[in-house]
């Protein structure tokens, strides 16, 4: 079943990325957020209450969460509640880690500018795709690191607790909390012009495939241990 959701993710990751190479999506949607009369983007970045709930604070959260779980596995692990759900909280603890990771590397790798910087919007950058070069004569002051989504990779993590539970309609409960979650997270930032669409739906795909491959991961190791053990 773990490989079956590899393969499909790999498949419609790069399906995601020619879409949105090949396409306009991206300013086709953003376009709805921002306003070039007044220059200004749908929501403001600087409100402080939406800015406490969808950013500071839910970071606060995640990283409380992920604390959390830690605790549970090195203090805890004998107790009969951690012990039958141990697989799943190590995949929760790694996935928590090792996407906000890996997201943070590929955005100082990718070198995009965020919709806000973009001449189209106001700002001072080209408009370029993922695999296109800067125009010859363009000069950038600093690299950029706007894609993928980072903010929305810590609630795109908690895709992981698909795998910590064990009934259908938990695992469906936590679908929908990870997707409310990272979506509510990424589609403030598209709304304040940190974010375009394409950004996003990346950063939950690659979410999907770390939090995949490490519950494939440990379900192996699992299956080593018990086979070396008889």
């Amino acid at each position: 079943m773990i490989k079956n959701n590899l393969l499909i993710t790999v498949i419609a990751l790069v399906l995601c990325l020619m879409l949105f190479e090949f396409s306009h999506l991206d300013t086709t949607v953003q376009n709805y957020f921002y306003n070039p009369a007044t220059h200004h983007w749908l929501l403001d970045r600087n409100e402080p209450v939406l800015k406490f709930i969808l950013y500071d604070g839910l970071k606060v959260l995640l990283v409380v969460f992920a604390l959390l779980v830690f605790v549970a596995l090195v203090f805890f692990r004998k107790t009969e509640r951690v012990r039958r759900y141990h697989k799943g909280l190590w995949v929760v603890l790694l996935t928590a880690i090792l996407v906000p990771a890996v997201v943070g590397e590929l955005k100082t790798r990718t070198n995009m500018p965020c919709p806000r910087d973009l001449l189209i919007y106001s700002g001072t950058y080209p408009h370029i795709k993922l695999f296109e070069p800067y125009p010859p004569g363009f000069h950038q002051a600093e690299p950029m690191r706007c894609y993928p989504a980072g903010h929305a990779s810590g609630g795109f993590a908690l895709l992981s607790l698909f795998f910590l539970f064990k009934t259908p309609r938990n695992r469906r409960y936590a679908l929908l909390t990870a997707m409310g979650i990272g979506w509510s997270s990424g589609a403030y930032k598209m709304l304040i012009g940190d974010h375009f669409l394409s950004h996003t739906v990346v950063t939950m795909l690659l979410a999907w495939l770390i939090a995949s491959s490490i519950a494939w991961l440990v379900g192996r190791l699992g299956v080593n241990r018990k086979i070396n053990a008889e």
